[in-house]
């Protein structure tokens, strides 16, 4: 009874959807976060009778032939990749990108990570950080006297002291791009590894080679749709129900066919 392996695979790919579907709905709120959707394809098939067979009874070529599909499989959780929204926070250090690309981030092991969490914070030597204490590339310290700061859309940052009309630059952020965005590997905290698929990192300064600019005192908000979540979410559970339904009669057609007598 293939029916009930052909549904199992059904109901498999509709959990996966539903998982992705709850993870996006869960970072909703999270700073510069992309949804992610599912996406499948048909398993292989079955060639009873393949296209273009010859008839052996009267010679004529079969116009279609009996192809029986066996399923679906999941074929990547694919990144979505779209601007939100930009809220205003006011906060100095808090950096949206308007526009594409990443911020580039050192890991304690020395690695290069990538997000476009622009919530960004200073330690108590200066140095401007994630949220998770990771410095951003180039790193850029504060003085402790700078009585303010000021990121412009090129992003070089100024800091401004009492006594002195003047600004000092302290420096200048750039964004990374890469050939293949949806190819980075998440790895949680809104950082992105660079891998195979992405190709290497491209750096830039901000504005430039169709990057975005900066916007200071912003954040970008998540791009999830809730209304298009919950009408996926609909979607997947009736799949769901329809592929148990499926395993349901095809159990049933399997107990009568073990009672004829």
């Amino acid at each position: 009874m293939r029916a009930l392996k052909i549904a199992a695979t059904g109901m498999s790919a509709q959990q996966l959807r539903v998982e992705t579907i709850s993870n996006n709905l869960a970072n909703m709120s999270t700073t510069g976060y992309n949804a992610r959707r599912a996406e499948f394809a048909d398993l292989h098939y079955q060639q009873a009778t393949k296209p273009g067979s010859i008839n052996a009874s009267d010679g004529t070529v079969l116009p279609t032939g009996v192809q029986l599909g066996l399923g679906v499989r999941p074929t990547a959780v694919s990144l979505h990749l779209a601007q939100g929204s930009l809220s205003q926070t006011g906060g100095d250090l808090d950096l949206a990108i308007d526009g594409t690309g990443y911020l580039e981030v050192t890991l304690p092991s020395g690695q290069s990570a990538y997000t476009r969490d622009g919530g960004l914070k200073r330690t108590g030597d200066g140095l401007i950080v994630t949220s998770d204490g990771f410095p951003v590339s180039p790193q850029i310290t504060i003085p402790s006297d700078a009585r303010s700061i000021s990121i412009n859309g090129n992003g070089e940052v100024y800091a401004f002291f009492e006594g002195t009309a003047e600004s000092e630059l302290l420096g200048q952020f750039s964004l990374v791009s890469f050939n293949n965005s949806k190819g980075l590997e998440a790895m949680g905290s809104n950082l992105f590894l660079e891998s195979e698929a992405s190709g290497g990192p491209l750096v830039t300064t901000p504005g430039q080679d169709g990057l975005g600019t900066l916007r200071q005192g912003y954040l970008e908000s998540s791009s999830v749709d809730a209304v298009r979540e919950i009408t996926e979410l609909i979607e997947a559970q009736r799949g769901y129900e329809m592929n148990a339904k499926v395993i349901s009669a095809a159990d049933q057609m399997m107990s009568a066919t073990s009672q004829i007598r």
